[in-house]
C-alpha cells in the first residue's frame, strides 16, 4: 500500500507530497544532479552515479511494484522540489527493514519538506510492519541527526574517516536506526 497525496502550508509556501510516477523521471534526474551539487551531505560529487530519465522510469515502475520499497516526492508549484526513498530487502532475515534517502534542493530548504518526506516514509513503514529503517548521514550534519533523533533514531555506529571529499579531507558517517 502506498500514501495518499499530502499537502503542506509552511512558511507561505504549499507544497505536496505523493508517490513518485513515471511522468516524474526526467525532473528527478535534474533535481538529483542539481541537489548533488549543492551539498556535499549525500554520497555522490555532482554528475556521479547519474540516473537518466530512462534510470529513473524503471526505478520507479520497480518501486511501484514492491511492496518493501517507497519513492515520494515533493512538489511546489508542479515542480519537484525533493524526494525521498525507502528502498527494502527481499531476503527474508532483512524483510523487517527498509533503508532511507531524502534530497532537496537548497533553494527550499527551511520549509520542513526534508521533514516531512520522513514523516510520511516512516507512517508508511509503521503501516506496513516494517519495524526497520536505517540512514546515513555526515557526522558534521548535526542538524538532520537532531531531526532524526527526534523521531526515535538512534546511532548505531560511526564509520570513521569513512568518506573522502574533493580537497582530500575525510568526514565520518553515523548509521543510525530506529526500531519498533
Amino acid at each position: 500500500m502506498k500514501i495518499d497525496n499530502q499537502e503542506f502550508h509552511i512558511k507561505g509556501t504549499f507544497y505536496t507530497i505523493r508517490p513518485a510516477v513515471q511522468s516524474d523521471a526526467q525532473s528527478l534526474s535534474e533535481i538529483r544532479l542539481q541537489i548533488d551539487g549543492e551539498t556535499q551531505n549525500l554520497d555522490r560529487e555532482k554528475g556521479e552515479a547519474f540516473i537518466d530519465e530512462q534510470g529513473f522510469e524503471k526505478l520507479i515502475e520497480a518501486d511501484n511494484i514492491n511492496d518493501k520499497n517507497l519513492f515520494l516526492v515533493a512538489v511546489v508549484d508542479d515542480k519537484i522540489v525533493g524526494f525521498s526513498r525507502c528502498e527494502g530487502n527481499r531476503l527474508k532475515r532483512f524483510s523487517h527493514k527498509v533503508e532511507f534517502g531524502v534530497g532537496v534542493l537548497q533553494e527550499y530548504w527551511g520549509y520542513s519538506i526534508g521533514k516531512n518526506l520522513l514523516k510520511e516514509s516512516l507512517a508508511w513503514c509503521d503501516m506496513n510492519g516494517l519495524r526497520k529503517v536505517t540512514l546515513t548521514v555526515l557526522e558534521s550534519n548535526k542538524k538532520a541527526i537532531a531531526l532524526y533523533e527526534k523521531f526515535g533514531f538512534k546511532t548505531e555506529g560511526i564509520l570513521g574517516n569513512d568518506k573522502v571529499f574533493a580537497d582530500g579531507t575525510f568526514r565520518s558517517t553515523v548509521v543510525m536506526g530506529r526500531f519498533k
